[in-house]
């Protein structure tokens, strides 16, 4: 296909379309020479509809006078009024005027050529030239890499990466019911290293396929590493739609293993982990290397069971009038730091939707540490004078800014495990 063909088919209609503009504006002053005779046909017609009535109503009052139902003074009254109203009627409409030769260069010369420079002028449509070269050039191969009928491009194709990313996009917005596509969008996106994309894909293609187990899965997945380990609220329920449908499904159980471990909700994730290595062992063959991974996996659940245990588990609350200024992108700071300043020893960062009812219940651990070295453990040990802090951050910013919320930090005893602290102030 060429390279001008799209931007040649655009000039071609959009010339079209002024033609026959032009031509419902020009061809009634091209015909206006025979509008004053049209115009008293039409005139002529109308008069000897009024004659037409004028007879008829006339001939109604001479039948009244005759009845008796009106004097003769009276018939001569409605008679002249008759008359009158005859007269009135008979009106003729002035022709149109033929235009002269220079309105009729100002339609056919000026409107065009100021259309053209008010298009020139409104923007720039360098892009729009592009992405139509771009249509041009690899659009086929965009739609067989998106379809599956490829799995590769060709080598020219590569070349101008950014033209066949841009065929392969807008392919997949022409085809925007299709979860296939969508599915394809995102592992071009996760080569490119660019996980949000990928991972809006994955939910376009999740919603509108969301018995698929492949596509939930990988959305889980990418989720899960997105979110650094994390399972939120929604890649959480994929997992579990999963499960209920294929209920051995051994990447969702593995998924579901490594985020509540990350959660803190070890004896869960342990339960996930024992029905996963029962799973395994079921089946025939050596799967000796599988069993041990998660008999390793475990270990380091129990391992990190036993540093949670010797942690501090802090409840968090909001104060009620202060509820209104959360907004759902926020995020929740608690650490445990030196009193003295310092990074803390132990710090969570979590969303604000996890807060249920302004309430939330956290535990702090070496688990939690920002450095390996500078651990809670190690502080109490040296009999740190340690103090716990929470903040709600507008920004996500480790820094405290102003319009944050923050509560008053609370001392923290050398043997205590347990702490609540309130959030009731705004930075200034």
């Amino acid at each position: 296909m060429s390279v001008f063909s799209t931007f040649g088919l655009f000039i071609t209609l959009s010339l079209l379309m002024a033609l026959v503009l032009a031509l419902i504006v020009i061809v009634p002053w091209l015909r206006a020479g025979n509008s004053g005779q049209m115009m008293r046909s039409v005139d002529n017609q109308l008069i000897d509809l009024n004659v037409d009535v004028f007879k008829s109503r006339l001939q109604e009052l001479a039948t009244d006078l005759a009845a008796g139902r009106l004097n003769e003074s009276q018939y001569e009254t409605q008679k002249l009024e008759l008359e009158r109203q005859l007269l009135d009627a008979e009106q003729t409409a002035a022709p149109m005027q033929r235009p002269g030769i220079k309105s009729r260069l100002i339609i056919i010369i000026w409107v065009p050529l100021l259309a053209a420079l008010a298009y020139y002028l409104v923007s720039d449509r360098s892009n729009v030239f592009t992405l139509w070269q771009a249509q041009d050039s690899v659009g086929q191969v965009a739609d067989d890499l998106l379809t599956g009928k490829i799995d590769q491009p060709p080598a020219w194709a590569v070349k101008d990466g950014s033209a066949l990313i841009s065929a392969m996009q807008t392919n997949v917005y022409r085809h925007a019911d299709d979860p296939n596509r969508w599915m394809r969008l995102s592992e071009l996106f996760l080569s490119l290293e660019a996980s949000d994309s990928a991972l809006e894909a994955l939910s376009r293609a999740y919603r509108l396929s969301p018995e698929d187990e492949s596509i939930a899965t990988t959305y889980a997945q990418i989720s899960f590493f997105a979110k650094g380990g994390n399972l939120d609220a929604n890649s959480r329920r994929v997992l579990q739609n999963v499960l209920i449908e294929h209920p051995d499904h051994e990447g969702a159980q593995m998924l579901m293993a490594m985020g509540e471990a990350r959660a803190g909700n070890f004896e869960q994730a342990q339960g996930w982990i024992r029905k996963l290595r029962a799973s395994i062992a079921q089946k025939p063959g050596d799967h000796d290397q599988a069993l041990s991974s998660l008999d390793e996996l475990s270990a380091n659940i129990a391992a990190q069971q036993a540093q949670a245990s010797a942690g501090v588990t802090v409840s968090v609350s909001i104060n009620s009038s202060l509820l209104p200024l959360i907004k759902a992108d926020d995020v929740l700071f608690v650490a445990i730091r030196s009193a003295a300043g310092g990074p803390p020893f132990a710090v969570k960062r979590l969303p604000v939707s996890q807060l249920d009812n302004g309430r939330i219940s956290v535990t702090l651990s070496d688990l939690d540490a920002m450095m390996p070295e500078r651990t809670l453990q190690a502080a109490r040990q040296a009999d740190e004078q340690l103090v716990v802090t929470a903040r709600v951050s507008q920004s996500g910013n480790a820094m405290s800014q102003s319009g944050d919320l923050s509560a008053n930090p609370i001392v923290l005893q050398k043997d205590q495990e347990q702490v609540n602290i309130e959030i009731a102030q705004q930075v200034p």
